[in-house]
């Protein structure tokens, strides 16, 4: 994929009820699911269409024992995944799993940012079959958020590491600035369409920095009910955004915090 440096190009869920997940995500986003084939686990790929958008396995033994609860990740595309691994511990990040090769898929590694927030490195065997970055179609990740201890200062992390760049930052009062930022390669971020998401201070109820993916769906409050018939908690909204729509916060039934995009 050209330009894919600093893109986000894939979603992950870790959970402890691969049947489950299937089901509540299946009802609130309308993604069908099918078996990912991957040699020696359980892997399954949520799907929009034929297409392939998320993906979500068992969350890992060592992560349960850590007390670590389910939760989506994302794969953010570089160009050489050794070096940005290096990178994140060169500037004050944590790696979590260690650049791992996945046979016919690519390279990887899961890595965190210096107030804690998790991300995956992502770099593909298969660019030309990556997934499209319309971040405006249905079942897609419409915007990409982070929670940070301090959205400030660790905007400089990233921007290091992915060459993003700072487009609107819109004061929130109490809540801080919240900052959009784009890719590298858009000549203007501050248009809606180029931009890649918003970083934001955490809420103090949030114990840790983390990042959050806001799935697109249609009507938001025929949404905010199927989470509620499926089991899931609505924990904030539906509120209007700057710019038209509609968002909300959720946390599915077995502890994963997600949102939606949608419209009224």
């Amino acid at each position: 994929m050209a330009n894919s440096h600093g893109r986000f190009v894939w979603y992950e869920l870790m959970t402890t009820d691969l049947a489950a997940a299937r089901t509540f995500y299946g009802n609130v986003v309308g993604w069908q699911a099918i078996d990912g084939q991957m040699p020696g686990m359980d892997y399954w790929m949520f799907t929009e269409g034929e297409m392939p958008v998320t993906g979500l396995m068992n969350l890992p033994d060592e992560a349960r024992n850590m007390g670590t609860p389910p939760s989506w990740i994302g794969y953010i595309a570089v160009d050489d995944v050794d070096a940005s691994t290096s990178m994140v511990t060169a500037n004050g990040g944590k790696v979590y799993r260690p650049a791992t090769d996945i046979p016919n898929v690519g390279r990887f590694s899961i890595v965190a940012d210096p107030q804690g927030a998790a991300f995956a490195l992502f770099k593909s065997a298969n660019p030309e079959q990556d997934q499209p970055q319309d971040m405006t179609a249905k079942g897609r990740v419409g915007w990409h958020e982070l929670y940070a201890v301090d959205q400030a200062s660790v905007f400089d992390f990233y921007a290091r590491l992915f060459g993003w760049k700072k487009a609107e930052a819109m004061d929130m009062g109490e809540m801080g600035v919240y900052q959009t930022f784009g890719a590298a390669d858009e000549a203007d971020v501050g248009l809606r369409g180029n931009m890649l998401g918003g970083m934001m201070n955490k809420p103090p109820m949030l114990p840790v920095a983390v990042w959050g993916y806001y799935f697109n769906v249609g009507n938001i409050d025929e949404a905010a009910e199927r989470v509620k018939a499926a089991g899931g908690q609505v924990t904030m909204g539906p509120q209007d955004v700057p710019g038209g729509g509609f968002v909300l916060s959720g946390i599915d039934p077995q502890g994963a915090g997600f949102a939606l995009f949608g419209s009224r």
